[in-house]
C-alpha cells in the first residue's frame, strides 16, 4: 500500500529513513472509496489531500446550466483535492468523485503541517508537488485557449497514456472541451492512415 508513495517521494528526490517513514504513515490514514463516490463535494471545505493508490478520480465544476468541466483526472502515482479550499480553509468550488473503485492515503491540514515540522524533507516533496500543479495548469490554460482541438487531444493522450480504455468518452470530451461527437472525428484524424 505505501510503495507507491515512497516511489513518488523517491521519484522527486525525496528518500525518508525509517523514523521519517514510521512519522510519515502515521499522520496519513487509508480510505477506500466506492465508484462514483465523492471525495470532496462543491462547497464543502476540502480536509484532505489525497494520494491516490488505486482507481482514478476526477476534479470537476458543474455550471449554471448542470453543465459538467473536467478540469483533471487523478489515476494511481497522483494527488487529488482542491488545493485552495484545504489551504485556504474555505469551501471548494469542485467536486472529486471516483471513476472506480478507489483508494487513496490521506493528510489532514494540520497533520501535514506536523509532517512538515518532523519531517522537513516533505517541505521539499510538497513544494516540488505545487510548483509542478501550477505549472501543469499554466499549460493547460494556454492549450485550452490556443491550440486546436486535435493537439489538446495528443497532449491529452500524452499526458493520461491508457486513461482512454478507463474513462468515459463524454468525460474526456468535457476534459477537452468539445462534443463527444467532435472527440469521435478526432480519433479518426489520429489514426494512422491504413496502407493500401
Amino acid at each position: 500500500m505505501w510503495k507507491l508513495l515512497f516511489d513518488n517521494l523517491a521519484a522527486k528526490g525525496v528518500v525518508l529513513n525509517a523514523e521519517e517513514t514510521e512519522i510519515l504513515q502515521s499522520l496519513f490514514s487509508y480510505k477506500k472509496y466506492r465508484k462514483h463516490q465523492y471525495l470532496l463535494q462543491q462547497g464543502d471545505v476540502c480536509r484532505y489531500e489525497s494520494f491516490v493508490i488505486k482507481g482514478i478520480a476526477r476534479i470537476y465544476e458543474v455550471d449554471d446550466k448542470g453543465q459538467e468541466h473536467i478540469l483533471q483526472f487523478t489515476p494511481e502515482d497522483w494527488w487529488t483535492g482542491d488545493m485552495y479550499s484545504f489551504l485556504s480553509n474555505t469551501p471548494s468550488n469542485y467536486n472529486v468523485d471516483c471513476l472506480e473503485e478507489t483508494e487513496v492515503l490521506r493528510i489532514t491540514r494540520s497533520d501535514l503541517d506536523l509532517l512538515y515540522e518532523k519531517v522537513p524533507k516533505m517541505n521539499i516533496y510538497f513544494r516540488i508537488l505545487y510548483q509542478n500543479s501550477i505549472i501543469a495548469y499554466n499549460r493547460r490554460l494556454g492549450s485550452t485557449l490556443s491550440k486546436p482541438a486535435l493537439e489538446r487531444y495528443q497532449e491529452f493522450i500524452d499526458r493520461y497514456p491508457f486513461i482512454e480504455q478507463r474513462v468515459p468518452n463524454h468525460q474526456i470530451a468535457s476534459f477537452l472541451g468539445i462534443t463527444p461527437q467532435s472527440l469521435s472525428r478526432l480519433r479518426k484524424q489520429s489514426m494512422p492512415a491504413k496502407k493500401s
